[in-house]
């Protein structure tokens, strides 16, 4: 089975092991891109861990504590953890904009809980969250996954030898390997699915990685001693180390995985763990095992193979740091090659000097040296006890700082709720741009802490469909009782002109009815990029067939939604192509639309889109927290100039309330314009509504202005 306590453990897996991290963390750095080593080490985690477990508890005779196994897990996984999130949280103190140390507090919790997958699943499921910067814990997705794989199995069998024990007898083994199969083959089937419906919170599901661990646990449970030829098992440990070393390069594993092209690094890991399986090989003479494993055995690979869990906790969070401090997008060779080198010193320091002291147990000997009255077993285990109550006291102050500062937060953010009754007169905002307000000097609002949560009513009463939502959900704002109405339709950047129409609708009498998605415009698209991000929506295509049905048959006096985009690769905005079959659908049942320009989308130089709120947090001012206006807006509006194409479209163009001549900044009239990078705040879509009315009101005549 491949454990020490068998006479027979397999160094060239420890090996594997840390070639698979310095994989992941050479193309994290070096290429932005995956590995599949974080899926070799799914395996090889699931081959130890689960041979142990099999081993102790369903032997006929033998038991399994599970108190000592989790204690063992804790040793070995806790505090190499605790102190990398310890230097993560001074690091984001002394780098990171005040702005991101809520998301940061979050992910620590998550993190020394170990649900951190499902809270980066929650977040790519989330688009208000969607555009948030990379986050310095990211990669101990994994090391969620791993732990609640750990006690999840860690029941299962104790469960399993409890209950069947007696049923099965000496057959105990065979029958927990069908089961394991049986759940091997479920994780895998969902695994697909899932991938097929949200690739990007799949990517974090422990039900959808568990299938990588469990076959790591089959082979060791029914391949423990495999005989076949020399040549064959040579074959399998080249090919294997091939394919490993290859996969990063070949597969682009942040849109591949976890569904089927998962299989290539793990049936490569599966290979090379088969290719050596036999308990007559030797892995330090080199007996009757392969070439590539031997050198896998080898000390060198062994070594990092020891301090591969550290090495992968510091990677990471090296590199995001040092990014955010440059405010670059990637690293030269040099910086690459120096975050690696801390990177590996400070793994071995971690590993010799808090995994190793803290995951060894005191020797039996409690002789007395002549030297000192005192046991030697109690002066040997002084030092460790020591080191054991830093690292708790550290996890204990960096929960209590997480929650500290959520609850500070939160106290802000009550504070903020009267932002809807600011004065027009002190918090002008649109108005200094249309109406050339005054503009006292005053104190910004939303503040920075504020913003993120000065969001449309809409996204609050839930009344927009989330990214795995092919359903309409429909809301009423506005006067309810009226007889005329508006359809809003379509995606976010529809949706945050609901605050600005609700206060129109009650004002002058008509009612809109929200027919929203997240992510996803009215368009003819198949699979539209999701807005702000590099995914694809499968179900926005479903979403817009029954939205566009349901506007047909409801026959609002007029669908409000948006008629431009940015474009992807350079300056200006555009009507694109697959809104043209929209416009004709309601064009063909005589349905007009309020054809609003989008927002312009605050981007970099490098066209990356980016928060003002982080910018001015991190002591930016209005002008360079904002962009020129050409990034994001041409010089006209075109929609105008499909107008005659389309006669049913009635343009809005709000942009001159949002932008100057030749500037978009961060901040208007005392009001901070966008909650992320490309979404208006609530409190500066108030200031909007006037100027918004008189467009309306010019092409609807529902009313004088």
């Amino acid at each position: 089975m491949g454990t020490r306590t068998s006479g027979f453990y397999r160094h060239d897996l420890d090996g594997l092991r840390g070639v698979a991290i310095a994989l992941v963390a050479v193309f994290h750095v070096w290429f932005g891109r995956v590995s599949g080593g974080v899926d070799v080490f799914l395996v090889l985690s699931g081959f130890f861990f689960g041979g142990r477990l099999l081993r102790g508890a369903l032997t006929p005779g033998a038991s399994l504590r599970p108190v000592p196994e989790i204690k063992r897990l804790v040793r070995r996984l806790l505090p190499a953890m605790v102190v990398v999130l310890a230097a993560s949280a001074v690091l984001t103190i002394l780098i990171q904009p005040e702005t991101r140390w809520e998301t940061f507090a979050d992910q620590s919790l998550a993190s020394l809980g170990y649900y951190q997958n499902w809270e980066l699943a929650n977040s790519a499921a989330d688009y208000l969250r969607a555009g948030e910067a990379v986050s310095p814990l990211q990669h101990i997705w994994s090391m969620s996954v791993q732990g609640q794989f750990y006690i999840a199995f860690l029941a299962l069998i104790l469960v399993f030898a409890f209950a069947f024990r007696r049923l099965f007898g000496s057959h105990m083994r065979a029958a927990f390997v069908v089961l394991l199969a049986g759940l091997t083959i479920a994780s895998f089937v969902y695994a697909i699915i899932a991938h097929n419906t949200d690739q990007a919170t799949a990517y974090y599901n422990s039900f959808a990685r568990a299938w990588e661990l469990l076959v790591g646990v089959l082979v060791g449970a029914v391949v423990p001693n495999l005989r076949c030829p020399m040549w064959l098992r040579v074959a399998m440990s080249v090919t294997a180390l091939a394919v490993i070393l290859s996969c990063g390069a070949l597969i682009d594993g942040v849109r591949e995985f976890p569904g089927p092209w998962a299989l290539v690094p793990v049936v490569a890991t599966l290979l090379f763990i088969l290719s050596a399986a036999n308990r007559n090989a030797d892995p330090h003479t080199g007996g009757a095992m392969p070439a590539p494993n031997r050198l896998m055995a080898s000390k060198p690979f062994v070594a990092l193979g020891a301090m591969a869990y550290s090495l992968y906790l510091w990677h990471w969070p090296l590199l995001i740091f040092y990014l955010v401090y440059t405010g670059e997008t990637r690293v030269n060779v040099a910086e690459g090659a120096a975050i690696l080198t801390v990177s590996g010193v400070l793994a071995w320091l971690t590993t010799r000097y808090v995994e190793d002291p803290l995951r060894q147990r005191s020797g039996p000997s409690a002789a007395v040296s002549p030297a000192s009255p005192v046991p030697l077993r109690v002066r040997l285990r002084r030092p460790t006890i020591v080191l054991g109550s830093t690292v708790a006291l550290l996890g204990v102050a960096l929960t209590a700082t997480s929650f500290t500062w959520r609850e500070h937060i939160m106290v802000l953010r009550a504070d903020g709720k009267e932002l809807a009754g600011l004065s027009s007169r002190d918090y002008p905002g649109a108005r200094a741009l249309v109406d050339d307000a005054r503009v006292p000097k005053l104190p910004m609002r939303p503040t920075v802490l504020e913003a993120k949560e000065d969001l449309p009513i809409s996204t609050i009463d839930k009344c927009i469909s989330d990214f795995s939502n092919a359903g309409l959900i429909n809301c009423t704002y506005g006067d309810p009782d009226a007889d005329r109405t508006i359809a809003l339709a379509g995606g976010s950047h529809a949706e945050h002109w609901i605050t600005a129409l609700d206060l129109l609708g009650r004002m002058h009498h008509f009612r809109v009815v929200t027919y929203l998605k997240m992510g996803c415009p009215l368009t003819t698209e198949e699979a539209p990029l999701i807005m702000g991000s590099t995914r694809r929506d499968p179900q926005c295509h479903t979403w817009n067939q029954r939205a566009m049905s349901a506007l047909i048959a409801d026959r609002p006096d007029y669908v409000f939604t948006t008629s431009t985009r940015p474009w992807n690769t350079k300056d200006g905005d555009v009507m694109p192509a697959t809104y043209i079959g929209i416009w004709q659908k309601l064009l063909d049942h005589d349905i007009p639309v309020l054809a609003m320009r989008d927002t312009p989308w605050i981007l970099d130089e490098d066209r990356e889109p980016f928060r003002p709120a982080d910018c001015l947090a991190d002591g930016g001012d209005a002008v360079s927290c904002g962009m020129d206006r050409a990034m994001a807006l041409a010089d006209h509006n075109p929609t105008l100039d499909f107008i005659n194409r389309f006669p049913n479209l009635k343009p809005l163009d709000m942009t001159d309330a949002v932008c100057r001549a030749d500037t978009c900044r961060a901040v208007e009239g005392n009001v901070l314009i966008y909650h992320d990078s490309h979404h208006l705040t609530g409190t500066y879509m108030r200031s909007l509504a006037p100027e918004l009315g008189r467009q309306i009101a010019a092409v609807t005549g529902w009313w004088t202005d």
